[in-house]
């Protein structure tokens, strides 16, 4: 039996239950004791600053705090300040150049101290600081000062007219660090501050009691907290790491703990789970992509530190006729049906969502393996010695296959694998654990940023409903080096001066429809020029505990948004 009769095998249907939105109740903090919480991948820091993981950013959200979030519909809601800038309150000036926060008042640290304009400000020159890396530099990109008139005011000036002004200090990767912990920590003694990226002050409903990097977090009920009687939960046991199938059991069949995140497996075992009847799967569709992102710099092991995968180009991946023709390659309709079920569809696009911005312009949704052959022999890829791997001026067509550990992601290798090796490729296969894979050790060779191969497979959103920070990601400043600790987000190392030159007139483009069309080309830009080969577009599902209430399913920012209002339900 081959790999996709195998997998079609266990494949089967089955329906998420809609998201709870239990009433949440009125009492002491603390009053509902402990609450647990498994993320299979587990956190690596708390900083999310220095770390491009989802797992380290929602870690984190429940300390750190932005001026604003975006809740489950994708508003844009006041949280740390008083309410949302706009042209129309005067928070945002007529020609778009700058705008002004107030924060609310009487908010205090954990600590007790006032949390300030001088904060934010710090914030700012904390992850622009040159000598520094900063895995959210985009959010900070039309930014040229920040000035604090008084403790409650920050004033955002921007380099041009910005249409779209939501990006610094929104969201879950975009929060507060407190000035008076985090200040001797700048620039590159960023990464080495481990008592302050373990154990961030913050405003939020928690503040961290223990930190094991890679395993399990401690948190308690944060004394200050703005909200009375919340959080309704004393404490957090924060476990992290196994695996998603152990963690959707634990929730769902044996009732170990209450939420479980990223339940990344095959629908078939979803449905299994849920028959256990303790726990109840949860999904949205946002912005998710699996994707393989193509390093369009030179991986070979034999480079130096300062060179391997940083000097260009790529032996082979940087041939078009390459590029597509691993795409033409992949059954989508297939990977979305073992993988996904309900929870996937056919992904063609870096940015699937929201549906304004998606385009339309490229189908990925038919495999052609006879297309792909003929254009690889076509471009003078040919297997001249009968081995069954192509090859073209002495470069052979070798690569290594790398993502994160899951059992997923290990099916989709083995059967793109198959595929790939159909049309003429020698593919070798790695998977490293989630924690450290996402993790941003920049002394770890195994990190996603990092690349140490040549082509990688993983999921990433962005928070918001706008893409234009994420869409930052693609500009040829932005890839991670060492000089930036191997920081920064544009992990395929693209570069391309006319998307470069296209980013920026949508920083400065008004109007949802013109902004949308400008997106639209660069999105697909980046894939039909080699920067990666979207697979699904995946929907977030997690499951939760029947009795834990206050849960709201957010694929607009961090899963944890609003932890403060859960609570645990009665019989």
């Amino acid at each position: 039996m081959n790999t996709k009769s195998a997998l079609m095998c266990a494949a089967a249907s089955f329906v998420l239950a809609p998201m709870a939105h239990a009433d949440g109740h009125e009492g002491e903090r603390g009053r509902d004791g402990e609450v647990s919480i498994i993320y299979w991948q587990a956190p690596s820091t708390l900083n999310p600053f220095l770390s491009g993981g989802t797992k380290d950013v929602e870690a984190a959200s429940l300390i750190l705090e932005p001026l604003a979030r975006f809740d489950e519909t994708g508003t844009i809601q006041p949280w740390l300040a008083a309410e949302i800038p706009t042209v129309e309150n005067g928070g945002i000036s007529e020609d778009l150049t700058q705008m002004t926060w107030k924060l609310k008042e009487g908010i205090t640290w954990s600590d007790g101290t006032p949390f300030t304009s001088a904060d934010v400000k710090f914030t700012y020159d904390y992850c622009t600081n040159p000598e520094g890396g900063c895995a959210q530099i985009t959010k900070f990109e039309s930014v040229e000062n920040i000035e604090t008139p008084d403790d409650l005011t920050v004033v955002i000036n921007f380099k041009e007219p910005t249409p779209y002004p939501y990006t610094a200090f929104t969201g879950g990767e975009s929060p507060i660090l407190q000035k008076a912990q985090f200040e001797n920590c700048v620039g590159a003694a960023a990464s080495t501050c481990t008592d302050e990226n373990f154990g961030p002050i913050g405003t939020g409903p928690f503040v961290v009691d223990e930190f094991r990097t890679n395993d399990v977090i401690a948190y308690s009920a944060n004394p200050n907290y703005r909200e009375e009687g919340k959080p309704a939960f004393a404490s957090v046991n924060f476990k992290g790491g196994g695996d998603a199938e152990a963690a959707g059991r634990a929730v769902m069949q044996t009732g170990e703990f209450d939420y479980a995140w990223n339940l990344q497996l095959a629908p078939d075992v979803v449905a299994q789970m849920e028959a256990g009847g303790l726990g109840t799967p949860v999904a949205g569709f946002g912005p998710l992509v699996e994707r393989i992102m193509l390093n369009n710099t030179n991986p070979d092991p034999a480079l130096g530190p300062d060179e391997r995968s940083v000097i260009r180009p790529h032996p082979f991946l940087s041939d078009p006729a390459v590029y597509q023709a691993l795409s033409m390659a992949i059954d989508r309709p297939l990977l979305v049906e073992i993988g996904y079920g309900q929870a996937g569809k056919v992904g063609c696009n870096w940015v699937p969502a929201p549906e304004v911005f998606a385009s339309t312009s490229m189908d990925c949704s038919t495999q052609d393996i006879e297309g792909a052959k003929a254009m690889l022999e076509e471009a003078g890829w040919v297997d001249s010695d009968g081995d069954g791997v192509r090859e073209k001026d002495g470069v052979e067509l070798r690569m290594l296959y790398q993502t994160s550990t899951n059992a997923v992601r290990q099916d989709f290798q083995a059967l793109i694998k198959e595929w790939w090796e159909e049309i003429g490729f020698a593919v070798e296969l790695r998977n490293i654990s989630g924690s450290v894979f996402f993790g941003g050790d920049a002394g770890s060779p195994d990190t996603f940023q990092k690349f140490y191969a040549d082509v990688e497979m993983y999921a990433n959103t962005f928070n918001g409903t706008d893409p234009q920070a994420y869409l930052a990601n693609g500009l040829c400043d932005k890839a991670p080096t060492p000089a930036t600790q191997w920081q920064g987000e544009n992990i395929s190392r693209f570069c391309d001066e006319e998307y470069d030159a296209l980013w920026a007139e949508l920083a400065k483009t008004s109007g949802i429809e013109a902004r949308a069309e400008i997106a639209k080309q660069l999105n697909d830009m980046i894939v039909q020029r080699g920067g990666m080969i979207p697979l699904v577009h995946r929907g977030r599902l997690s499951a939760h505990a029947n009795d834990l209430g206050g849960i709201k399913l957010n694929v607009w920012d961090s899963e944890l948004w609003n932890i403060a209002d859960w609570y645990r339900m009665g019989e």
